[in-house]
């Protein structure tokens, strides 16, 4: 089962670089720029197909892929067939668009792939149906109910397990987790449950019973729910998919920018035999070797499999979406940097009153995506050590 898990995430991570270099493909396509190479992975060429102008194929080695577009330097020679099809000579808007086009698809797998979850996978929680009902409400960790102890408002009301709770003074909530909300704010104050029980409503007048929460005092109902897997309707589904999206990307952003001061402990972590960070850093092999014990695990359910499945890929599409737009090449983002010079410089000319300027020459920046790549490569070697020989291990 491991080897269907590492064999399933290496599938989608191929799968999400196709998709991403299809972006930059079809929009270069359509704003009649010449592509001549598409390619998935790197190294020894292994199969390939001609197309029109442009050559399909698969290399070696399973690190991304790549769309070879003419022209993205002013310095290469090109026939004069060609040359009005260059890269350089495009307007600076649809420039953006082909660069941009990768991560934006990146987004969008990550949200389709959130909403399939909501929608019809499920996630694992609390659900509204009550498994068991308290004798007593223990104020102590250690207490044990007896004719002193507060009695349990639900089991005074008559409330029973297998109950599904439904409305909380006439409203209905979908999620468990906003009724606590409510009865935690109701200590001493009445409110009306409905739940379902045998298919028919019934209503219940509830007092919650006070406890103290870390010096605050919260209202108990002094019942037990059951887990299971949820699925929502689409409009509920959509709005989840968006908002965890959001949420995801925000803490892509966030690793990004903490990335730096990370490096030190995967380095201590690596070599000095501390435990791996569950938050830190985490390669490609670390996610490969997750998604095999998540396959492999006999905790969680197929369902529940397929769920952490989903989102690791995912949480891995955004990220990977986030961190292609840094402003550093030879990241997409930092040939959008260079796109968003050009159009500064053309704006500033016809202001002027000059001639539109000859694209920047990307190639002066040579050393500086030379460090970047060296940075990049010299992390993907340390991650791949610290995968292999110091692995994130999960808890199941």
């Amino acid at each position: 089962m491991a080897f269907i898990g590492i064999v399933a995430f290496i599938a989608a991570l191929l799968i999400s670089v196709m998709i991403h270099e299809a972006g930059h493909y079809l929009t270069a396509k359509k704003f009649g720029m010449k592509v001549t190479e598409f390619f998935i992975g790197f190294g020894k060429k292994i199969w390939s197909t001609q197309r029109g102008e442009t050559e399909f194929g698969v290399k070696a080695i399973p690190a991304g892929g790549y769309c070879r577009i003419v022209g993205m330097s002013p310095r290469e020679e090109l026939s004069e067939a060609d040359s009005d099809r260059a890269f350089v000579k495009a307007g600076v808007g649809q420039r953006l668009i082909v660069l941009g086009a990768g991560s934006f698809l990146h987004f969008v797998i990550g949200f389709v792939l959130l909403l399939t979850l909501f929608l019809s996978v499920g996630v694992t929680s609390v659900t509204s149906t009550i498994e068991n009902v308290s004798e007593c409400i223990p104020q102590k960790a250690n207490e044990v109910c007896s004719e002193k102890s507060v009695p349990s408002p639900a089991k005074k009301v008559g409330i029973l397990p297998g109950d599904k709770v439904i409305k909380i003074n006439g409203q209905i909530y979908e999620e468990w987790v906003d009724v606590i909300g409510i009865i935690r704010a109701s200590s001493g104050k009445q409110i009306e449950i409905t739940v379902e029980r045998n298919g028919m409503p019934m209503n219940f007048l509830v007092t919650p019973a006070s406890r103290d929460l870390n010096g605050e005092k919260v209202g108990v109902l002094g019942v037990i729910n059951t887990v299971g897997t949820i699925t929502y309707a689409p409009f509920t589904a959509t709005a989840k998919a968006t908002k965890y999206t959001g949420e995801i990307l925000k803490n892509s952003l966030t690793s990004l920018f903490t990335l730096p001061a990370k490096i030190p402990d995967l380095v201590r972590q690596t070599f000095g035999g501390e435990k791996r960070d569950e938050q830190g850093l985490v390669g490609v092999v670390g996610v490969a070797r997750v998604s095999g014990e998540t396959a492999s695990t006999d905790v969680l359910t197929v369902r529940e499999k397929v769920a952490t499945f989903i989102l690791i890929i995912a949480s891995l599409n955004l990220f990977v979406g986030m961190f292609n737009l840094l402003p550093l090449l030879p990241l997409d983002g930092g040939h959008m940097a260079v796109a968003i010079a050009d159009g500064v410089r053309n704006f500033l000319a016809r202001r002027r009153g000059f001639s539109k300027p000859a694209p920047f020459d990307v190639e002066r920046l040579a050393p500086i995506t030379m460090v970047v790549f060296i940075f990049m490569a010299s992390l993907s070697l340390l991650l791949l050590t610290a995968d292999i020989f110091n692995p994130i291990r999960l808890n199941f």
